[in-house]
């Protein structure tokens, strides 16, 4: 891997993954570090393990949160990590008809 990808990958996990920062640190176009991302397998997992690092720092922020007592962010946590424990939000629609809504009954099917 040469030398001005090697920096946008320091840049990339220093700006915590905004590509925008990272290209400009560096001095480099977006396009470039997209292209890279197509035509090379090895700065694409890089790039990937970067993100993982930057989702790990941002979880670790979460639970620092949760820790405090923000009841926000332990909702937050719940909803999206406790599903398979019930902490699911859903709407739930009681109909008081026995028959269907009109504009349902008249919708066109899709295929």
């Amino acid at each position: 891997m040469d030398i001005i990808k090697k920096a946008m990958l320091d840049a990339l996990e220093k700006s915590l993954g905004i590509v925008t920062t990272a290209t400009k640190i560096v001095g480099i176009s977006r396009q470039a570090h997209y292209n890279w991302l197509i035509d090379d397998q090895e700065y694409k997992q890089a790039v990937n393990d970067i993100q993982d690092i930057v989702l790990d720092f941002a979880e670790s922020k979460l639970h620092k949160q949760i820790d405090g007592g923000d009841t926000t962010a332990t909702i937050f946590f719940l909803k999206t990590k406790g599903k398979k424990r019930g902490y699911i939000e859903r709407t739930e629609i009681e109909l008081q008809q026995s028959r269907l809504p009109e504009w349902l009954a008249n919708a066109e099917p899709k295929l």
